[in-house]
């Protein structure tokens, strides 16, 4: 009789199903129901019965699901069964208004979910997973931050999402009130908020409803018509998921219920556990006051001798030999009005510029603040740039002083009252330069870079020729500025190896393999500048076409094709001398050789602009610069240089701007070129 009853036993215990057969689940809180509930990650349930899904740690995930398979569809047709959820949550985050990312509820086939990620992934897939059919996974989010990765519509939404996270569809989230008014409902307000689910296999719909509330909004939040059958299987695990990131949220679950073929029922949001409050950090506290009033007084105690010291006029015995004009610091802040942001003109790779005024004279300058971090090589420096101080020439911006504050050495120069070349070329300008204007400040520049390489007692190398460092006087006479990265030579020496510095697509091919900054690599970028001025484009231009991406490489081959003028600015509306553009096109490809011997000399170079000798009928193409011979090879180009620009204009840069580092590759022709049939003056 024992063993019958033996047998009996041991044959109900192996004829218990492995998965469940009821149809409806009810939580109104989880205490005590640790043991009917799948818990892992950070996930856990509270004392008073909240389940908590995550906590204030960053970059963790929690799961949270029944621990037994429930029937999700007809095992003989195949059809996805109807279902109804409701539970209430809440989303606490660690700041008020940044969100560590949100929680989703989940119908998956495992309740494991195993190598799912935190952050954007809300744990619920991986980076490899996403959009796999294969998943079997269905979520509704709510998600408390914009990821552009899946398309987020913003940082407070619903989404019902499929075997991915880029959402089949999403709102904003928000809720009915009683006289079904739409308002709006903040996720990671810290507020409990009751969520309905509802699919009706019927018709194929979907519905989600939210309320702060336990009513049950009269209208649909969001629906979406989709038929679940190719996503379910048979059987699948149901429950919740949730993660954080850089930030951290702590996610909330008081209650839940679930009705298959049926309505669930709507929890009563007052009999649910509450929400514990809100930690606070005594210690952390009394530490930030107690560092709060040291700081005060040691700042109150220090303030005026670091005050003094700042502006402290410190000047060595080396200085006083240094010309030209040394000005007192005290007298720049003044002009500066102590470097206010709104007097700032500009900004390059290497300081400021400020507008001011001499407080002797009234005289309206530009002051450009740099740092010069070497302290070894700053007399050296001081010296050179005191020596450029002394260059006159009607197509120069005047240097007109210095002074050192310790390590930092501020410039001052004429004020040139229409700003630099560049804001009339690129990027829609308000004015639009007409050709005549054009062609003298080419030839002005020309001008003053003769005298520059040829004319001053020593050779001056500028090193960063570009539009941006042309400004325009209050005749729009053009003039060279920002000799920050000026060399001097003496006539005939050969220059040393120095840092490469400068702008891309301005700079020389052969100064990334000899470092050695000449007059025909001043040349080259004088090349770069011609273009740029006929045609109105920058020498990169990254949004253009592939075959115009390289400015001087599409010129060349409108040239080849007998088209040149097709790459004059359209913006002049047909009105410029076609003689005159194509002999300053011209004579850009002949400064933009990447050989240095094929380029002119500046002399040659304003005498061609003058008038005073023709052009020569043929030029050399463009030569790839041998690497055997010393050249350079295409990925030098990729390398990042710092601009030295001081009259950049601030503003809101496009992402198209002239100092993009960027390749650069010579056209190559095995002709000669002719120039095209001369114009007339349109």
């Amino acid at each position: 009789m024992a063993e019958r009853l033996v047998l009996f036993w041991v044959f109900c215990v192996l004829s218990i199903p492995a998965r469940s057969v009821f149809d409806e689940l009810f939580f109104n809180g989880f205490k005590g129901a640790a043991s009917n509930m799948s818990l892992n990650g950070a996930s856990g349930i509270q004392d008073n019965g909240i389940l908590r899904l995550t906590n204030e740690t960053q970059r963790v995930l929690g799961h949270a699901f029944y621990p037994l398979p429930i029937q999700f569809k007809n095992s003989t047709d195949g059809k996805a069964l109807s279902f109804s959820t409701a539970f209430a949550f809440a989303i606490v985050p660690e700041y008020a208004t940044l969100g560590g990312h949100g929680l989703a509820f989940a119908i998956s086939p495992t309740k494991e979910l195993l190598g799912t990620l935190p952050r954007q992934y809300l744990g619920l897939l991986n980076a490899s997973d996403v959009g796999n059919f294969s998943n079997h996974i269905f979520a509704v989010e709510f998600d408390t931050v914009q990821d552009l990765e899946f398309g987020d519509i913003n940082d407070n939404h619903v989404g019902i999402d499929i075997n991915s996270l880029v959402s089949n569809k999403s709102v904003p989230a928000a809720y009915f009130d009683g006289n079904n008014s739409l308002q709006e409902l903040n996720l990671k307000s810290g507020q409990v908020i009751q969520a309905w689910i509802e699919y009706y296999s019927q018709n194929n719909r979907l519905d989600v409803k939210l309320s702060p509330s336990s009513v049950k909004p009269r209208s649909t939040l969001l629906s979406f018509e989709v038929d679940l059958s190719p996503v379910l299987q048979e059987y699948m695990y149901v429950g919740f998921s949730s993660s954080t990131g850089l930030l951290s949220s702590s996610h909330f679950i008081m209650g839940w219920s679930l009705k298959m073929n049926g309505e669930a029922k709507t929890l009563n949001l007052d009999e649910l556990p509450s929400l514990p409050r809100p930690k606070e950090n005594r210690k952390s506290l009394i530490i930030g006051v107690s560092v709060s009033v040291l700081m005060i007084f040691v700042i109150v105690l220090s303030f005026h001798l670091i005050w003094k010291i700042k502006n402290a006029d410190v000047v060595e015995a080396w200085e006083l030999d240094v010309g030209p004009h040394r000005f007192s610091y005290k007298e720049l802040k003044k002009a500066t009005r102590s470097f206010r942001d709104k007097e700032l003109l500009g900004f390059g790779g290497f300081g400021r510029v400020y507008k001011g005024t001499l407080p002797s004279s009234n005289a309206q300058v530009a002051v450009k603040r740099i740092s010069h971090e070497s302290k070894q090589g700053l007399r050296e420096f001081v010296s050179e740039i005191a020596s450029i101080g002394r260059l006159r020439h009607r197509n120069l911006v005047q240097l007109l002083g210095w002074c050192r504050q310790r390590g930092d050495l501020l410039l001052v120069y004429d004020f040139m009252p229409n700003g630099s070349l560049d804001k009339y070329l690129f990027d829609e300008p308000k004015t639009i330069l007409s050709w005549d204007h054009r062609f003298k400040i080419i030839k002005d520049v020309a001008s003053g870079l003769l005298y520059l390489h040829e004319e001053w007692e020593q050779t001056v190398i500028h090193r960063d020729i570009k539009a941006g460092n042309v400004l325009l006087d209050s005749e729009l006479n053009g003039r060279l500025g920002d000799f920050g990265l000026a060399k001097l030579y003496e006539h005939g020496s050969n220059p040393s190896t120095t840092k490469v510095v400068g702008t891309l697509g301005y700079l020389a091919p052969e100064l990334t393999r000899t470092g050695k900054p000449t007059t025909s690599s001043d040349v080259f970028a004088f090349g770069a500048l011609l273009l740029e001025v006929v045609c109105g484009r920058r020498p990169i231009e990254p949004k253009a076409l592939p075959e115009e991406l390289i400015l001087v490489d599409w010129v060349w081959d409108k040239w080849r094709l007998g088209a040149i003028l097709e790459v004059v600015d359209p913006r002049f509306g047909g009105e410029f001398d076609e003689l005159e553009a194509v002999v300053v096109l011209k004579l850009g490809l002949m400064c933009s050789n990447n050989s240095p011997k094929a380029r002119p000399t500046m002399r040659q170079v304003s005498r061609y602009l003058e008038g005073e000798v023709a052009l020569p009928e043929s030029v050399e193409a463009q030569d790839a610069y041998d690497e055997k011979k010393g050249g350079v090879k295409l990925e030098d180009y990729v390398h990042s240089y710092t601009t030295s620009s001081i009259f950049e204009k601030v503003s809101t840069r496009s992402s198209v701007n002239d100092d993009m580092d960027a390749d650069i590759e010579a056209g190559s022709s095995a002709s000669p070129l002719s120039p095209p049939s001369r114009g007339k003056v349109r």
